[in-house]
């Protein structure tokens, strides 16, 4: 029985490692695409030095 046990963990080790691999690909996908898209909108108004 431990030796399922163990398989399972090493099972759902490498679950959660796969997972948190594709979703910090996701986040660095979502992050980029924001940065190619910020230039193109309008332009920050600069605070005046008055």
């Amino acid at each position: 029985m431990a030796k399922d046990n163990s398989e399972r963990d090493a099972r759902l080790a490498e679950a959660l490692r796969a997972n948190l691999r594709r979703r910090k690909s996701q986040s660095r996908a979502q992050v980029a695409a924001e940065s190619d898209a910020a230039p193109a909108s309008a332009p920050k108004a600069e605070p005046s030095a008055t």
